[in-house]
């Protein structure tokens, strides 16, 4: 079984992402053919990018709480990101992290579960443009939260529960079904590399 990392990029107070993360780890867990792990970068407070570019110098990091969060990343054969769009684009946050290190996140596959105005499409797409740049594999089929289920969950209390998403499944199993198949594929691929 391969493992997907699941990463939480809001880490605002009142965040929606809370229940996005419950819900898409569940349903991934579900499958039986993932092992997922929940990467909250809250729980990984960085400074902002001051360092050498992590490119020249590959998993070397002076600083801890880098490299715990890079062996994390490392460990992933493929990524689901929760994008929260602020503004039209993703989280200084999440891309601070991603900025924090490189080879980590080469050719593995990265799909997508945003929420905003347009179901964070503005913000899957930039970081569609990013993924590459990482030589990630960005995958076409995502999950977009409209702010119908958005306004619903703030009446509910703030969180989007299974109830909510429910509607949202075949999206996500659509979306995992394609990242069961270039998790496979990319790490095949890896495993043949010359070391």
């Amino acid at each position: 079984m391969h493992r997907i990392l699941v990463v939480n990029s809001s880490t605002r107070q009142g965040r929606f992402s809370d229940g996005i993360a419950t819900w898409a780890v569940q349903r991934l867990k579900e499958r039986g053919d993932f092992i997922v792990d929940l990467l909250d970068l809250r729980d990984h407070p960085l400074p902002f990018f001051d360092d050498t570019p992590p490119v020249y110098h590959p998993r070397e990091y002076a600083d801890e709480g880098v490299a715990r969060l890079a062996r994390q990343i490392d460990a992933a054969d493929g990524y689901v990101f929760l994008v929260a769009e602020y503004n039209h684009g993703y989280t200084a946050v999440l891309k601070n992290a991603l900025d924090h290190t490189f080879v980590e996140w080469r050719r593995k596959p990265v799909a997508f579960i945003g929420w905003g105005n347009v179901g964070g499409a503005r913000a899957i797409e930039q970081l569609r443009e990013v993924a590459v740049e990482f030589e990630m594999a960005p995958l076409r089929h995502a999950v977009h939260v409209l702010p119908d289920v958005m306004r619903a969950a703030r009446e509910r209390g703030g969180q989007a529960d299974s109830a909510l998403l429910a509607p949202l499944e075949p999206r996500l199993d659509l979306l995992a079904d394609d990242l069961a198949w270039w998790t496979e594929a990319l790490a095949t691929a890896r495993s043949a590399e010359v070391r």
